[in-house]
């Protein structure tokens, strides 16, 4: 009777030739207006995110997935022969993916390190494949947004105020009295757009103000912070 650490081994083999032979020994399939690819997608961290194929031929044998753009067996995580629901796992594999029936991927609890390019590749009989490539971006949650300012009572016409958003969000957006923030010539954005400069301030600039950060994924706002102008 053979010991399990001689089937690991067969498998293993078993496995490595097929992506050596899905590899060198293959046709590709003639380009057609319906043309196979990962569905890019944006996901949070610690989210469940999958990873779906559009234009999947329906008669596919085996669908193997691969880390970065092309087939590089060293960037091998996983495959599926369709016809035996047996799965086959590489050394990107994390532990963390679930392949189904269909070759679509599952990533349970994603992390920033899968972001980047991910490559598919599916056999279809007569040694015929097809390629596709798509993109995960993973981002960390916006969770707070704390808004900043040099001084909150400013002179009319002579001081100038500094308002600073402070946020792992990228892209910011700025409100004042409850509306989108108008910019004027007085006015400056920098640092990404995370410092609003107003020099000199006015008494029209009197109120609140307010920061939104966000990315693809999730937003959050600041605490409204008033401005108030005095006269000399």
């Amino acid at each position: 009777m053979d010991s399990p650490s001689a089937g690991t081994c067969r498998k293993f083999v078993l496995w490595h030739g097929l992506l050596l032979t899905v590899s060198l020994v293959t046709f590709w399939s003639p380009p057609t207006s319906a043309q196979l690819a990962i569905v890019s997608t944006a996901a949070a961290e610690g989210a469940d995110v999958l990873l779906r194929m559009r234009d999947k031929p329906p008669n596919a044998n085996i669908i193997i997935w691969y880390k970065g753009r092309g087939a590089n067996p060293n960037r091998y995580i996983a495959a599926i022969v369709t016809y035996k629901k047996e799965l086959g796992k590489g050394p990107e594999f994390s532990g963390r993916e679930i392949i189904d029936n269909e070759g679509s991927r599952l990533i349970k609890k994603v992390t920033l390190k899968h972001a980047g390019y991910y490559t598919v590749v599916v056999h279809l009989q007569n040694r015929i494949k097809e390629i596709g490539f798509g993109r995960l971006r993973v981002f960390e949650p916006v969770i707070m947004a704390i808004l900043v300012a040099s001084n909150t009572t400013a002179t009319k016409n002579k001081d100038a105020v500094v308002l600073t958003c402070y946020t792992k969000g990228i892209s910011i957006q700025w409100f004042f009295n409850g509306m989108n923030l108008r910019l004027t010539e007085r006015m400056k954005l920098s640092w990404q757009s995370r410092t609003l400069t107003r020099n000199p301030v006015r008494r029209e600039d009197a109120g609140n103000y307010q920061c939104e950060a966000s990315n693809p994924i999730t937003f959050a706002y600041s605490v409204p912070l008033q401005l108030n102008v005095k006269y000399e």
